[in-house]
């Protein structure tokens, strides 16, 4: 039985954490600060947990470059009081859809140019089946069905910058639609194949071949939450006045929310 490495074997400039683990470090480190300041009520505790915040701070300037007051500063004004304050991972949506010749949807995203799959926050009232069509909808014009849940992903873990989530991936059949870039959120969509993808893509050695085995007909299958009918409200403006006998008109509506997608970092 082989012996495990001694910490005096893992301190060579090869074993260096990454961008990504330094951010993963600092946002764990940050969690148990944030968590023990919303629930002590124990001035030395408190102390501790924000030198602990602080050490957190350091951590992810030293991944990207900000300045550590300030990041510091953000997660502080962040914390509430009891469970509302407890720090959890954010949840993102996204939506693996392929085409008839077995190519994969995929995203430019405009803030980074770095591509992916469509994905975006979960909000709150859809269900994340829900949240998976109008993703996908929003930001290359396709529209889809889910046909199952896939995968549950650690962003952190994928390289999406500094923010603790948890990307759902629902795999999706085409249904409709035609190709459309979103203006503000994507800069290119379109569909490619397995031996053809774009660059630079984000946490593709954790979800390609996920992705691909679902298209390919191989993929996992998990229990989901069905989208309703209709998924979306109709804008204000689209309808008619309420009244006794009056209906409201149902229909298609975008939202658009910031995007969870990959960040360049600055260091």
């Amino acid at each position: 039985m082989s012996e495990a490495p001694r910490p005096a074997d893992m301190c060579g400039p090869e074993n260096a954490p990454d961008v990504h683990t330094l951010h993963r470090w600092s946002e764990a480190l940050a969690g148990v600060a944030r968590a023990g300041l919303a629930f002590t009520e124990s001035l030395y505790e408190q102390e501790r947990f924000d030198e602990i915040l602080k050490v957190a701070a350091d951590i992810a300037a030293a991944a990207s470059g900000a300045e550590p007051v300030d990041r510091h500063l953000a997660w502080t004004q962040s914390i509430e009081r009891g469970v509302a304050g407890y720090p959890t991972p954010k949840v993102a949506v996204a939506a693996i859809v392929g085409n008839e010749r077995g190519e994969i949807l995929l995203t430019r995203r405009a803030d980074s140019g770095i591509w992916l799959y469509p994905v975006g926050w979960a909000d709150i009232g859809y269900s994340p089946s829900e949240v998976a069509m109008k993703e996908a909808y929003e930001e290359t014009g396709i529209v889809v069905q889910p046909r199952s849940l896939i995968g549950v992903l650690d962003g952190l873990r994928l390289g999406f910058g500094g923010i603790a989530l948890y990307s759902l991936l629902f795999h999706c059949d085409m249904v409709g639609g035609d190709l459309r870039p979103h203006p503000l959120e994507t800069s290119a969509v379109g569909f490619f194949a397995r031996g053809a993808l774009p660059s630079p893509l984000a946490g593709q050695e954790r979800w390609v071949d996920l992705a691909f085995d679902a298209i390919e007909g191989r993929g996992p299958v998990a229990t989901f939450d069905e989208p309703r009918e209709p998924v979306w409200r109709a804008p204000i403006e689209q309808r008619e006045p309420a009244g006794p006998t009056s209906t409201v008109k149902i229909g298609p509506v975008s939202t658009h929310a910031p995007s969870p997608g990959p960040q360049r970092s600055t260091s």
